[in-house]
């Protein structure tokens, strides 16, 4: 019998739909070092954001030699060392279109947070204050929408700006489109930036003292990508000093986040990493997921 492992838990449905074609799924989390034990014993393993696949879980499935397959519920796949797994013979594969939609939305939703100072008025008002008149906010239309990351995601985004009335500019390094500026000009004329690119690992953040300088005078930046994108110390000064006006973080440079004073911060929107936590979006992934598994171990 195939053995699947979903270490940061699975939807349901996908769940009963792989038990109900013959296969076994174990839903446990394990950390590094037993997991590096307990992946020897199945066919595939199927992760999160939490779970970490680096070399010594690939060396420990590797010498056993029965995992075929890492699969990674949603866009990114930084948290997998997928080239050396390939190269031991594990096939990778993640779920890139299956929370787009989510995502995108999520980042819009924070734009409007922070443009009609959402989240920190609900706060206030929670906590007995009546500050009418201090949140007098903006309108998004008319605003520059710079995307850096012009995949699924941000092309969703940009789509869904567009129809609000927002301009919308973008860079990407391998896209082509009308739109497409390099960095700089996209942080010279955006009012609102938002990331939608992967980390990459041992890279200097993206946006840090220096590209923040480039930024226009009380921007907004957005973060549904990855926490390791920015220098949160940097975005931390460059909001007491007025130069951002305000940021909306979905992801962070450590989860769950320490950064105390970023938390505190009252200019900094905040959610716990749910950019793809739809109902919608779950069941994509979990399509997909089945999907992958099916193209591994055909079921006849």
């Amino acid at each position: 019998m195939v053995r699947i492992l979903a270490a940061d838990g699975m939807e349901q449905a996908a769940v009963a739909k792989l038990r109900e074609l013959g296969f076994e799924v174990v839903e446990q989390f394990y950390e590094a070092d037993e997991l590096a034990e307990k992946v020897k014993e199945f066919d595939v393993l199927v992760v999160r954001s939490a779970t970490k696949v680096r070399v010594p879980v690939i060396d420990a499935a590797a010498e056993a030699g029965r995992l075929k397959m890492v699969i990674r519920g949603g866009v990114g796949v930084d948290n997998i060392d997928v080239a050396y797994a390939e190269e031991k013979g594990i096939r990778v594969r993640n779920t890139p279109a299956a929370s787009s939609r989510s995502v995108a939305e999520l980042a819009l939703g924070h734009m409007f947070g922070l443009a009609r100072y959402i989240s920190i008025a609900n706060y206030t008002m929670r906590n007995g204050e009546w500050n009418k008149k201090k949140y007098e906010g903006i309108e998004l239309g008319g605003k520059t929408l710079g995307i850096v990351g012009y995949g699924r995601i941000g092309r969703a985004l940009a789509d869904m700006a567009a129809a609000i009335g927002m301009n919308v500019i973008a860079y990407d390094k391998f896209a082509e489109a009308p739109e497409i500026v390099s960095l700089d000009e996209l942080l010279a004329k955006a009012d609102f930036i938002s990331l939608h690119i992967p980390a990459t690992k041992g890279e200097a953040p993206l946006i840090n003292a220096e590209t923040i300088a480039k930024m226009k005078d009380g921007a907004f930046l957005i973060n549904t990508a990855r926490g390791a994108l920015i220098d949160e110390e940097a975005l931390l000064a460059a909001l007491e000093s007025g130069k951002l006006a305000g940021a909306a973080l979905d992801v962070f440079a450590e989860e769950p986040t320490k950064n105390e004073a970023l938390c505190a911060c009252p200019k900094v929107s905040l959610t716990p990493h749910i950019g793809g936590s739809t109902a919608e979006a779950q069941g994509r992934i979990g399509d997909e997921i089945v999907s992958h598994i099916l193209e591994m171990f055909p079921v006849a």
